[in-house]
């Protein structure tokens, strides 16, 4: 187990921002969630991984509550996932990662961020070729034998595992799996009792772009202004 390799942005939101965005990505993602499967945690893998990250993040609990009777209302918006693809300016691929209750509203969004941000709105498989889909779970590393989990977990889809940092410079433990293992290895760290810091689902590149400092900062507006979007949950991207 070595240092495990993590594409950063290299601009970040005010905590604030950063804080009120994410808490409405997780507000739709457990109004999805509780739609596809159920209000019960229990019988809904997909809702316990959001009620994770909302804990992750700080989402207080009446907000968590808030969106679970919203899923259940017979008024409430059914927001759709929609995959963009397209290039940043300097060669460099972009994912976006949108939920949406207005398709003719948000592709118009997201070209105009692209168009603005000399960028360029792909078609359906035009980047998405360049990226891994993947399981990711970060854990808190004190206490664990790291080389003992390891064995343990490939045997429950676990692909890579390594070091790496949070936004804040704490240690933290990544494990990564294939897309389709990730029940299977969310299954195996809570029968180990082990809840994990996230669990998401995200876009890993198998090649990056290496960019100068003012492309990383052309590249980093495009992508901070889509991530301002109020459609869009995440954006991935390939810069090294």
């Amino acid at each position: 187990m070595g240092r495990i390799f993590e594409v950063r942005k290299a601009t970040m939101f005010a905590r604030w921002d950063r804080m009120a965005k994410q808490f409405t990505r997780i507000g739709k993602e457990i109004i999805i969630a509780v739609k596809a499967g159920g209000p019960d945690p229990a019988t809904n893998p997909g809702l316990r991984r959001c009620f994770q990250n909302a804990k992750s993040v700080g989402m207080p609990k009446d907000r968590v509550e808030a969106a679970i009777k919203r899923a259940q209302g017979k008024d409430t918006s059914n927001f759709d996932e929609i995959l963009y693809e397209g290039y940043a300016p300097h060669g460099v691929a972009l994912l976006v990662e949108t939920a949406t209750d207005n398709h003719v509203r948000t592709v118009a969004n997201v070209k105009s961020h692209f168009n603005k941000g000399n960028g360029a709105l792909g078609n359906s498989g035009s980047v998405s070729f360049q990226f891994r889909k993947m399981g990711v779970f970060k854990l808190k590393p004190e206490g664990l034998d790291t080389d003992e989990l390891e064995l343990e977990l490939i045997d429950h889809g676990l692909d890579e595992m390594g070091e790496s940092t949070d936004e804040n410079g704490n240690p933290v433990l990544v494990l990564r799996c294939a897309f389709v293992d990730f029940g299977r290895l969310q299954k195996a760290l809570e029968d180990k009792n082990m809840t994990p810091i996230s669990s998401e689902l995200e876009w890993i590149p198998t090649t990056t772009v290496p960019v100068t400092d003012e492309q990383a900062e052309d590249v980093s507006k495009l992508i901070e202004k889509l991530e301002q979007d109020e459609d869009v949950n995440k954006v991935f991207h390939n810069m090294a």
